[in-house]
């Protein structure tokens, strides 16, 4: 039975049968649960590879490595228990009837008994001009429960997590407490032996978990083995406001950390209980930047808060503002992404927000702000050139300075002399840990990087009008553009950014992104008062632009269209940097519109069930790339990609975080690549970032 057949049918789980719920605007391959940082960054599995079909109760949730980061909702109406999220043995789930997501919300409709409904939102928010917020390693849980059926109802609600959400390693020893402050009641855990800017499975070895809900006259806790706070919410509906003291490895009897609240008897009226889930962590990033040893930036957060407590009750508390954010953000997503390109396209887009955003770590000062990207699930590297690359869209869409704050580190390193390579560097290391390449022993993706770096700071530049910016960078600048000068025509046997696809020589659309890049120095040289260097790149840019357009189009074809490599005229590909050609407002100017007219003619011919292959090489593809392609190309042609993207996020047996590498003709993961979670989703938003 195919997916879709599942899920207009009847869902079986835990012995109980479930009717279908709906889901909208799609069914995603995971749903965001608690997705705000890299650490924070936990899922519900939906897609046929290992989900349940985008039902909360009966299965857990998991960290994006697919670690379980057991998360506990139950709930007892008229004495009668129900479990509303996890999985836990013998609990009867409650029947899920909707589902809808949001660029920051995920929410869940549930039907209890035919007695009771439940409103679930998870909600991650997302302020990207409002560092202060944005820092905060924290996300929210609303639950509000009401009558269906007009009589009143004694109702009690549990929650839980356990203490897998503190350590990669199961084995290690966590300890915790319980207190109050501020109208809050917080349970908090962490490793017992710390050891900072390290991890274990992805997970890191320092910080504390902060779980905590409102103070209220029928609220009790309990943190002990999970049989047994388990156990006592289902006999008795109340905890026995104990703290267990062993302290003890994570998966020795399974400590959690409950919540139980009585609501008393429920009517028609929405009873709402809030929960918050986060991580505070002093220090967040080692950077070998200025002077020759390790800087240790401290997380963003430290910089507006005193302590860990100020930042856990602030949070709580700004529930009302937040909502009211992330209201404003999601509407504002969802009327231009419509407008741009319709309902699909905000399929695609709302889903990727807070993906994109959970990818970053805010350090430093608020009057000095670094932000550091994990290239989550394809190596964890650092600051990857070409991961911050497709996701700038999102970034300039939103908040051009983050842009800034993300090549900062970059900059730091390379013009500190930490870097003995011409070419701009691959990333700097492996994450929390950018202690960069020395040696110059980095990916080696010359070409790639320079025209990268060179492509962002203008588009940073054009955005903000920070001429000192481009003044502060600009020896670095012209010698990146000197390996452009010297490469990009004709690019020698090297990795792009798609290094999964292997190495070739002659790339073509590789080329096309150095030469771009050459055309970019233009502006940024006549920005700085550079005049005899614009010319001297217009010169060759512009020339290069020409023999490019006969070196890479296979001009006899039907329809004609560029080649993945000079003179392969059996081969093509997608030319998604033709996008940095817009994005940079040179549009026909510099690349004529034949170009753009020919591609976006051709794409349609060659497209697969799912989406328009990467190149002929294999059948999958990249979601950035092909919205890059998109946003460029005609009416018609954007539509059909966008549609086949948005077709396949609802049917995909994909089941963790949104990928952005897939299979046109199977929809599934190509054989041994499972890209999750990644940032580069945030390239969704190409139509929205361009002038």
């Amino acid at each position: 039975m195919g997916l879709k057949n599942t899920l207009a049918s009847v869902f079986l789980y835990g012995g109980l049968a479930l009717g279908a719920s709906t889901f909208s605007p799609a069914r995603p391959p995971a749903i965001p649960l608690a997705v705000k940082a890299p650490y924070l960054n936990t899922w519900l599995n939906a897609g046929s590879d290992g989900g349940n079909g985008g039902y909360l109760a009966g299965q857990w949730p998991v960290f994006w490595q697919q670690q379980v980061t057991a998360w506990t909702g139950m709930i007892r109406v008229d004495g009668t228990p129900y479990q509303w999220m996890g999985a836990v043995t013998g609990s009867q789930n409650v029947n899920q009837t909707e589902f809808s997501y949001t660029s920051t919300r995920s929410n869940f409709v549930m039907n209890v008994g035919g007695k009771v409904g439940m409103n679930i939102t998870f909600l991650s928010p997302v302020t990207p001009t409002d560092l202060k917020r944005q820092s905060l390693t924290f996300s929210y849980l609303d639950v509000g429960v009401y009558s269906l059926d007009g009589a009143d109802h004694d109702v009690q609600l549990y929650t839980d997590v356990s203490g897998e959400w503190a350590s990669g390693d199961l084995g290690a020893v966590i300890e915790w407490d319980y207190g109050t402050a501020d109208g809050i009641a917080y349970h908090t855990f962490h490793r017992q032996n710390q050891t900072e800017i390290t991890e274990s499975r992805e997970l890191p070895n320092w910080g504390s978990f902060y779980w905590s809900t409102g103070i209220s006259y029928g609220l009790s806790y309990q943190s002990g083995s999970d049989v047994d706070v388990r156990g006592a919410f289902k006999q008795n509906g109340v905890l026995a406001n104990t703290k267990d003291t062993n302290f003890r490895a994570v998966n020795d009897n399974w400590p959690v950390f409950g919540f139980a609240q009585d609501l008393g008897s429920v009517s028609e009226k929405s009873v709402n209980i809030l929960f918050t889930i986060g991580l505070t962590q002093d220090n967040a990033i080692q950077l070998l930047g200025e002077g020759s040893d390790l800087t240790t930036y401290p997380s963003l957060w430290k910089s507006y808060f005193s302590s860990d407590l100020d930042a856990v009750t602030f949070f709580f508390n700004d529930y009302s503002t937040a909502t009211g954010l992330a209201t404003d953000l999601d509407n504002k997503v969802a009327s231009d992404s419509i407008a741009a390109a319709g309902q699909d396209y905000l399929t695609i887009t709302s889903l990727s927000v807070r993906q994109a955003f959970a990818a970053l770590q805010f350090t430093g000062t608020d009057s000095d702000p670094l932000v550091f990207l994990k290239e989550i699930s394809s190596n964890s590297d650092i600051q990857t050139v070409d991961v911050i690359f497709p996701a700038i869209p999102i970034i300039l869409y939103t908040n051009p300075d983050i842009l800034n704050y993300l090549l900062k580190p970059l900059f730091l390193n390379q013009e500190n002399g930490h870097y003995p390579n011409t070419n701009a560097i691959h990333d700097l290391g492996t994450f929390p840990l950018a202690k960069g390449y020395p040696d110059g022993t980095d990916e080696p993706q010359p070409l790639e990087e320079c025209g990268n770096m060179i492509i962002m700071v203008l588009a940073y530049y054009q955005r903000t009008k920070d001429t000192a910016y481009l003044n502060q960078h600009y020896e670095i600048l012209t010698q990146w553009a000197g390996y452009l000068i010297d490469e990009s025509l004709i690019p020698a046997d090297q990795i792009s950014t798609d290094d999964f696809a292997g190495s070739l020589a002659n790339q073509t659309n590789l080329a096309i992104k150095g030469i771009i890049g050459l055309r970019a120095m233009v502006d940024i040289a006549t920005a700085t008062d550079h005049p005899a260097d614009a010319a001297n790149y217009s010169d060759i840019a512009t020339s290069y632009i020409t023999q490019w357009q006969t070196l890479g189009i296979n001009s006899q074809a039907n329809p004609p269209h560029t080649t993945l490599s000079y003179g392969n005229e059996s081969s093509d590909g997608l030319l998604y940097n033709l996008y940095a050609n817009s994005l940079l407002g040179f549009d026909y100017d510099f690349v004529p519109q034949s170009v753009y007219d020919m591609q976006s003619k051709f794409y349609p011919t060659v497209a697969l069930e799912y989406c328009v292959p990467l190149d002929t090489r294999h059948t999958y593809s990249k979601t950035d790339w092909q919205l890059w392609a998109a946003a460029i190309a005609s009416k018609e042609t954007q539509d059909d990609i966008i549609s086949r993207i948005a077709k396949w996020i609802n049917i995909t047996p994909t089941n963790r975080a949104f990928t952005d590498l897939y299979d046109c003709v199977s929809g599934d993961y190509p054989p041994g690549i499972q890209f999750t979670a990644r940032p580069v989703v945030g390239g969704h938003f190409a139509l929205l970032a361009l002038p």
